[in-house]
């Protein structure tokens, strides 16, 4: 059977007008900004207005741990919005903006796929609406402005080697890690060494993704930490007045993205940071604008529900004042077998041996999505290959955890294949949500980390030198104690070694390094080897991507 590649299912799509799809909310023609016909901005006046309605109820997706086999999160996810739709529930998506490092390098896109897509799919995974440009643009601003001020005559005192703030872009380029600027000669400024980050890792980029509205991001702006003098005092981004300049390049970023999915719902796409190295989460005001206008909102937070939902529900929640109402954890059969040791080229061959040795992976995100107090429920995402053994086997593992799985055929059959799972996350939502986040505030810093790796990733120890404990402890004693942490290690597995599924126990979590986000709000923990630039693949998928002769894009799904 050949089925229509999700690029082909996009093309085809009957798109409507996006002032018709503002319509379908309550949004006027006057404050949508259009980009092109089927793409708009929502201006910060109608946000503004917003205040005080009543909110609906927030569903979060998430998912097991990604394995090359797929798991189809954000399909879900746009599939579900469908799916309420059609049940006659007012729901709106909101999921995040893609970037161009994955789409030229190995993970693709990230709009969702087969049935279950937001379009338009190719402009939404290209430039759209140019918000990481001026992410890029504002960070990279602040960075000349660094070097700019040493350079005449360091009125602040910046020590140059305590400069924290690298410079960012928006693609996959691990030549750039760590490099030297500044060189060739007095013209050109003191030589110093600093490196890249991809824009998704940037601190303003989740800045933008937690303010509430212009107001709050510069003031966000100003907070940032850009390095320290010699005597360990900190060295502010509005000590160096950046902060106005940098929110006037970001203030049609913080307006909403508008969409809309292949069956004409709207959707918020807006934000961008990785769960991996970043909070993984959406922009606030997106989901909070989506709130507002509609009865059930469907979200996602990236990678495996150890990192994305941790995040979700320990930052953007704690910070935004949310209270998620059901979780889904999808889950394939695909990937589940892949966890139980079936190699990527034998998938395809009947194993329930193989699956029920990988529904722990799932057990483990689905005990943890419970500790914090949020109903949840499974969502098996449907491929062609799967049995019907393969399936029992899932629900009954499932049903043993105190859940239930539901089967899902989104991918092929839009909204008709996800209404059992629609129906089931209302029942979930009218239960009341009893959230609360994994620790309080006040806990150090340091223990913080050790309650998330002992609790989520049920590791031993978080083992980290005696540096960065006492950089934890000097952020403590300048105030900065009570922030959340946002754990950057690998998204494959609960451990910082990609290679090791299922679900591991008793493991140590090695802390490399530390960052202070002051402005976004959280200190940033870099364990194992994760990198916060990540690099390209033996085969990237830039080398497939081209335009064919009749214009259209080629390669890019």
């Amino acid at each position: 059977m050949t089925f229509r590649t999700d690029i082909e299912i996009a093309r085809a799509a009957q798109k409507q007008p996006i002032q018709k799809i503002g319509a379908r909310l309550g949004i006027p023609a006057e404050d949508l900004i259009p980009y092109g016909h089927d793409k708009a901005k929502v201006s910060q006046t109608f946000i503004r207005g917003l205040e005080g309605r009543p909110e609906g109820k927030l569903i979060l997706v998430t998912a097991i741990n990604p394995t090359p086999a797929g798991e189809g999160k954000t399909t879900t996810t746009v599939g579900l919005g469908d799916g309420l739709n059609r049940i006659g529930k007012r729901a709106v998506i909101c999921i995040r903006e893609a970037s161009l490092g994955p789409n030229f390098g190995m993970k693709g896109g990230a709009a969702g796929g087969g049935l279950s897509q937001v379009v338009p799919m190719e402009d939404m995974n290209l430039h759209f609406t140019g918000d990481f440009h001026a992410i890029t643009s504002a960070h990279n601003l602040l960075s000349a402005m660094i070097d700019n001020h040493i350079y005449w005559g360091n009125d602040l005192g910046l020590d140059a080697r305590r400069i924290t703030w690298r410079r960012v872009m928006d693609m996959n380029d691990r030549a750039l890690r760590d490099i030297v600027v500044n060189l060739g000669g007095v013209a050109n400024g003191f030589p110093r060494e600093t490196g890249f980050d991809i824009t998704v890792a940037s601190e303003i980029m989740a800045i933008l993704c937690l303010s509430e509205d212009l107001a709050d991001l510069e003031w966000r702006l100003g907070n940032i930490v850009v390095g320290y003098r010699r005597d360990r005092s900190p060295v502010f981004c509005r000590d160096l007045k950046a902060d106005g300049a940098m929110a006037v390049l970001l203030k049609d970023a913080m307006q909403p993205n508008l969409v809309q999915t292949i069956e004409n719902n709207p959707a918020f796409v807006h934000g961008g940071p990785f769960a991996n190295i970043a909070h993984g989460c959406n922009s606030v005001i997106a989901t909070r604008t989506a709130l507002r206008l509609a009865d059930y909102v469907v979200t996602e937070a990236g990678f495996g529900a150890d990192l994305g939902a941790e995040k979700f529900f320990d930052i953007k929640c704690r910070k935004a004042g949310l209270k998620p109402s059901a979780a889904v954890v999808v889950a394939t059969i695909r990937a589940l077998k892949m966890n139980g040791g079936v190699a990527k080229a034998d998938l395809g061959q009947e194993d329930v041996a193989a699956v029920k040795r990988g529904c722990p992976n799932l057990g483990r995100h689905i005990a943890n999505v419970k500790g914090f107090g949020v109903p949840v429920v499974v969502a098996i995402n449907h491929f062609a290959g799967d049995t019907e053994a393969e399936i029992a086997a899932v629900r009954a593992y499932v049903a043993a955890q105190g859940a239930e799985a539901i089967l899902c055929r989104h991918w092929a059959e839009g909204s008709a294949g996800i209404e059992d799972l629609a129906h089931r996350v209302v029942q979930l939502a009218e239960t009341p949500s009893m959230f609360a986040p994994l620790y309080p505030d006040d806990m150090p810093l340091f223990e913080k980390m050790e309650t998330v790796a002992r609790r989520i990733y049920h590791a031993h120890e978080v083992i980290a030198d005696h540096v960065i404990r006492d950089q934890l402890r000097a952020w403590e004693a300048a105030g900065y104690g009570t922030l959340p942490v946002c754990i950057a290690k690998t998204q494959y597995s609960f451990t910082t070694d990609p290679a090791i599924l299922g679900a591991p126990e008793g493991h140590a979590v090695p802390v490399r390094e530390v960052r202070l986000s002051a402005g976004a709000g959280f200190v940033v923990a870099i364990c194992g080897e994760i990198r916060t630039m990540p690099g390209l693949p033996r085969t990237p998928a830039a080398e497939v991507i081209r335009l064919n002769d009749q214009g259209l894009i080629e390669g890019l799904f």
